[in-house]
């Protein structure tokens, strides 16, 4: 028999197979789609605004959806109702994490015009490096701003619309081209860079006398010696280090980086938080978290940045940890799960007018701090993300410190600044943009 005759049965074969699989599997599942074979509902989604394509199958599939991206199947959580259901009220059956195939193969001048990415970035990037190996980098350290400069491309580039094309083919990773080899350099030279701190820890540690996480680290290492089962290796170490880094540094500065354009925008806002800071705070010392629950307006303003810049759309990843049977409807053990946090955090039953910046969605009449249930920037249950508390912290004391300090100033016309986010994809990130600091 002629050799293509026999490949394209062979095809033909592994096609009608996979069909079967398909119509056998989606029968368990939520509703969704019809997947395509080997792509799935890739060709349906819209890479660079994933958060509109989900909200446009749940108009169709309801809060519960199964999509195929690629081969296997995806139960995606939308609105706030099957979000919280799952996260919080089922909060250990879906407590696994879910496949990010990049991640895993990376884990083996005063008062004139100026991009804000670099102070907000080096600030929140030196409050992790205090915390990790008790040093605090000078803003002109070539290597710190070299080490900075990889952990933050990283972040644009995974919130790339390829990147999503290759978390979702996994087998395009080894065999293509493209932006995702220039995060596994990164991650490299970051894990290269952070591999010779703890060889300076090894070599000055003093039990005794422990420094910082790394040396607390490299402590219960000692003490699990004996163990033979035990995870505290040097290789889980410069892993753990590195994921520190990059969820402790970029998102914080860019949240605070979206923040100030926010108030650009709204300079109206920028005021009413200014009046506040004078009145409770004063010129005479610095901000600090006791006057957080005097300053409701301020409070109010950071979560509203955090719910309208909407950092995280889709979380990162889950996985059910058994056969878990949601709404009806059967979840096998493994399945991936997106919780759309997007849907949360702009319904507008509970914020009217999701899509404008308004700290009044979280005032009462009276002008008093409103907390929300809706409120989950930082994902809920189980694997909420374990900085919220520092991320508070840090948004809090840096934007009162800089409005205490400095008034904003654009060099565009309220009208004309854009705050539309140029990536929306892992992340979202705010568009470039200059602004004066004027001191007061």
């Amino acid at each position: 028999m002629d050799p293509v005759v026999i490949l394209l049965l062979s095809l033909s074969c592994l096609l009608l197979l996979s069909l079967w699989r398909q119509s056998s599997e989606r029968r368990k599942l939520p509703p969704g789609p019809t997947p395509l074979p080997v792509i799935g509902n890739f060709l349906q989604i819209d890479v660079k605004n994933i958060n509109q394509s989900f909200t446009k199958f749940s108009k169709v599939y309801g809060p519960v959806f199964t999509l195929y991206l690629g081969r296997k199947p995806t139960v995606v959580l939308h609105g706030y109702e099957a979000v919280k259901e799952a996260l919080i009220d089922h909060g250990e059956e879906f407590a696994g994490r879910g496949s990010f195939p990049v991640a895993e193969r990376t884990n083996k001048g005063l008062g004139s015009p100026c991009d804000p990415t670099f102070i907000l970035s080096c600030a929140p990037c030196n409050v992790i490096c205090s915390i990790i190996f008790q040093n605090r980098f000078d803003y002109n350290d070539q290597d710190f701003l070299t080490f900075m400069d990889k952990v933050n491309e990283n972040v644009r580039i995974l919130s790339s619309p390829w990147l999503q094309v290759c978390n979702n083919f996994p087998s395009l990773i080894d065999y293509c081209p493209g932006s995702h080899h220039t995060v596994f350099k990164n991650v490299y030279y970051i894990r290269s860079y952070l591999s010779e701190k703890i060889k300076e820890h090894q070599e000055s540690l003093n039990v005794a006398n422990p420094r910082d996480f790394i040396d607390y680290y490299l402590i219960k290492q000692k003490q699990e010696n004996h163990n033979q089962q035990s995870e505290f290796t040097l290789e889980h170490l410069e892993t753990t280090v590195t994921d520190l880094f990059a969820a402790g540094t970029e998102t914080t500065s860019t949240t605070l980086r979206y923040a100030l354009l926010l108030l650009l925008k709204h300079p109206h806002v920028t005021a009413k938080v200014q009046e506040e800071i004078d009145r409770v705070v004063g010129r005479n010392r610095s901000p600090c978290m006791q006057d957080r629950s005097h300053m409701p307006y301020t409070d109010a303003m950071i979560h509203e940045v955090q719910r309208f810049i909407d950092l995280i759309p889709t979380n990162l990843p889950h996985a059910v940890t058994c056969d878990t049977k949601f709404r009806n409807y059967l979840i096998p053990k493994g399945t991936t799960v997106i919780t759309s946090l997007s849907s949360v955090l702009h319904d507008s039953k509970e914020f009217p007018n999701p899509e404008v910046f308004d700290p009044g969605h979280f005032l009462d009449k009276n002008g008093n701090f409103k907390k929300s249930d809706y409120f989950m920037p930082f994902s809920a249950g189980k694997r909420i993300c374990a900085g919220e508390g520092l991320a508070r912290m840090e948004l809090f004391l840096f934007l009162t410190t800089i409005l205490q300090n400095f008034k904003l100033k654009s060099l565009l016309h309220t009208k004309d600044i854009n705050i539309t986010p140029v990536s929306n994809g892992f992340a979202s990130l705010p568009p470039p943009y200059k602004l004066c600091f004027i001191p007061v």
